[in-house]
């Protein structure tokens, strides 16, 4: 799968998901310190599933309506990077294709996609 992940994204994230086989381009390897609307632009272009910890995603896709390739909002606080990783992982594995075209977001035990978001 085609992912971007976001400069909050945890390193271990990027290098578990790498390994997974998925081609992954990082924001804080590509071009550190560009803007939410950049990023958004960046994963449209690219054809790329937005990973991010930034809840600011939310207000582009729903309040402005700025469709998405697909977003995951990653709500994984208080877990141990390693872990952070094998549920970002497994959430891609099981849920992936169904994130295309949505706004997804995944906590401890759960994976809520809200299909076609900002459509």
């Amino acid at each position: 799968m085609r992912l971007l992940a976001d400069e909050g994204v945890d390193a271990q994230t990027v290098v578990r998901l790498r390994g997974d086989g998925h081609d992954l381009a990082y924001v804080a390897e590509l071009a550190p310190g560009i803007t939410d609307d950049a990023v958004l632009d960046l994963a449209n272009a690219e054809a790329r599933l937005l990973l991010t910890t930034d809840k600011d995603f939310g207000e582009l896709v729903f309040r402005l309506r700025r469709s998405p390739w697909g977003v995951l909002l990653l709500r994984l606080t208080g877990l141990t990077p390693e872990t952070r990783a094998e549920v970002v992982a497994q959430a891609v594995a099981a849920h992936g294709e169904e994130m295309t075209g949505a706004f997804a977001v995944v906590s401890p035990g759960a994976v809520r996609i809200r299909a076609q978001a900002g459509r």
